[in-house]
């Protein structure tokens, strides 16, 4: 399976008899799913079906959804209200032999408020389901296009991530390789600053001193974090070769990279140890971040 990222922006629209729709889909990164729908008032029966479909299409991210939909081209519906007509006249004929005023006019009748109604056409039940139907499937192609951006963005992470674990790597064969972790010179190192507690003062036992050696020899040794190191790169060549959703694992595996990488600056007493396990921890970092959008 490729990989995918959890940004992405998609926009869909149609028409389904009188209604016009359009869907715009955009998702960002999160935690888990998490589908924010905004639907137009009357539409609630479309959320069920679009959960569902996005559970099935998408594992993680904020995913926010706005519909819009309206009915286009229908002709409106003029009523007039009887009873308030009935009321209108009533009344102007109880006041016509009260106050001296001309007889109202038709056009000023009809333009009192509640007398006339205007509506839409009423609509079928029919008509609404196949529009609601129209919606869904809508929303799934658009779905589907939101999917698509976001795998093309995680093939780009993918190489991105790629390139940084081939980094990590050189790192760690650089560190292996480093002259300062050879036998001999940690013992060198050792063995001088032995020397110069022995020429400070005679108090040393030189057996303890010995032990000490050897206790802070073993300590420095980094072949432990360096074979992890190698263990964990497997893991994520392995891991972004397969695809899917791996970004928790690979978000995981980021922090056990970034551990190893403190414990060998904290292990190395050699200048060159040092810049290449802090320059391994700026790459796992740079690593980590690029994690943190994927799926």
């Amino acid at each position: 399976m490729a990989l995918a990222s959890m940004t992405g922006f998609a926009r869909g629209h149609g028409v389904s008899g009188a209604y016009g729709w359009a869907w715009e889909l955009k998702s960002v990164n999160a935690k888990g799913l998490d589908l924010r729908l905004r639907l137009p008032p009357g539409w609630d029966a479309v959320e069920g079906p679009v959960r569902a479909a996005a559970a099935q299409v998408l594992s993680r991210g904020t995913v926010y959804g706005t519909l819009t939909a309206e009915r286009v081209g229908v002709a409106p519906v003029v009523r007039v209200n009887e009873p308030v007509l009935a009321a209108v006249l009533a009344t102007i004929k109880g006041l016509a032999g009260r106050i001296d005023a001309a007889a109202p006019r038709l056009d000023g009748i009809l333009a009192l408020k509640g007398v006339i109604e205007i509506s839409d056409e009423d609509e079928r039940e029919e008509d609404r389901r196949a529009a609601e139907a129209a919606v869904i499937a809508g929303f799934q192609r658009t779905l589907a296009e939101l999917a698509a951006m976001r795998a093309r963005e995680g093939a780009a992470l993918g190489q991105v991530l790629t390139q940084r674990i081939g980094e990590i790597a050189a790192l760690a064969l650089r560190a292996d390789a480093a002259p300062g972790r050879r036998p001999e010179a940690v013992k060198a190192r050792i063995a001088e600053q032995v020397a110069t507690l022995l020429d400070a003062s005679s108090r040393f036992d030189p057996d303890r001193l010995h032990q000490e050696a050897i206790l802070i020899a073993s300590k420095a040794d980094i072949r432990e974090e360096l074979d992890r190191l190698a263990s964990h790169v497997a893991q994520a060549q392995r891991m972004i070769a397969e695809g899917g959703a791996i970004g928790r694992r690979l978000d995981f595996l980021a922090q056990e990279l970034n551990r190893e990488a403190n414990t060998l600056c904290s292990k190395s007493n050699d200048v060159e140890l040092t810049n290449i396990g802090l320059e391994l921890k700026s790459v796992v970092e740079q690593f980590r971040e690029q994690v943190q959008n994927l799926e």
